[in-house]
């Protein structure tokens, strides 16, 4: 892993990475077991990152079984907060429990109709049920599934948080109607959005993904008082894991100060997901 070209902050936070331990079973059997992608792997980037907080995602590996993310979260001993995944048979206890843990949102992973866990129509039912916790809604959609559900997302109790730089496809900028949409979400002081995942969306590849900056840096100049940074490690959906250093690096061609690195990397995630100091 290269070393990254931009000094990280203290505090610095990698808020969106997935932790697959072997102690845990995963949801299907069937699924072959996960090797490198434990907490203490997880570890050995960070430190070589210059990273110190991170945000630890559910993985569809573990479909609803929390105990994973809650086991990763307690281990970090305070440096680390959660984002679940559950659906609408959870108890009013659990989501308690939960919040004990460390989890501070609920993820919707919709875009992919083969693998999801929870479904659009659990969102609304949920978000009303967490509200009084102050948590909020991760949303893993498509630019266009963003599109249809437009009035959901803007009528939530809860703040949203776009995985992903909200899936927008190669190329698009701020006149994507997508993007105007999360941008007057922001405005009104409801949404958030992760800088990650730029593989997901490119079509030009890595490492420097050069059809996916010109969004990321239409979203960081737009709001970078609302933008988080994510590793998405260990980028299970990629056969050719990217290099986590180049990853930390692109901020430097998405933002334009170090003020706004700042931002991203230590004050934003310390106020969405409650990190105390």
């Amino acid at each position: 892993m290269k070393q990254p070209t931009l000094k990280t902050p203290a505090n610095a936070c990698d808020a969106h990475i997935h932790i697959i331990d072997p102690r845990f079973a995963p949801a299907d059997p069937a699924t072959p077991a996960a090797q490198g992608q434990s907490l203490a792997d997880y570890r050995t980037v960070q430190t070589q990152l210059g990273l110190r907080r991170a945000v630890i995602v559910q993985a569809k590996y573990y479909a609803t079984d929390n105990r994973c993310t809650l086991d990763a979260i307690a281990q970090m001993q305070g440096q680390a907060r959660g984002i679940a995944v559950v659906d609408t048979r959870v108890t009013d206890k659990e989501l308690v429990r939960l919040h004990e843990g460390g989890i501070r949102g609920l993820r919707f992973s919709l875009w992919n109709a083969g693998n999801q866990v929870v479904s659009v129509d659990m969102i609304r039912p949920l978000a009303e049920r967490i509200a009084e916790l102050g948590w909020h809604a991760q949303i893993h959609m498509a630019a266009e599934q963003i599109l249809e559900q437009q009035s959901l997302l803007a009528t939530l109790p809860v703040p949203v948080v776009f995985d992903h730089m909200g899936r927008l496809p190669a190329g698009a900028n701020a006149s994507h109607p997508a993007f105007r949409f999360i941008a007057r979400l922001i405005d009104a002081d409801k949404a958030w959005v992760k800088l990650s995942g730029p593989y997901l969306n490119t079509i030009e590849g890595g490492p420097r993904f050069s059809d996916v900056r010109t969004l990321a840096r239409d979203f960081a100049t737009l709001a970078p008082q609302r933008m988080v940074w994510g590793s998405d490690w260990p980028h299970v959906t990629e056969q050719h894991k990217p290099d986590d250093g180049e990853l930390l690096g692109l901020l430097l061609e998405w933002t334009g100060s170090d003020a706004a690195r700042q931002a991203i990397l230590v004050d934003n995630p310390a106020q969405l997901y409650g990190f105390d100091g």
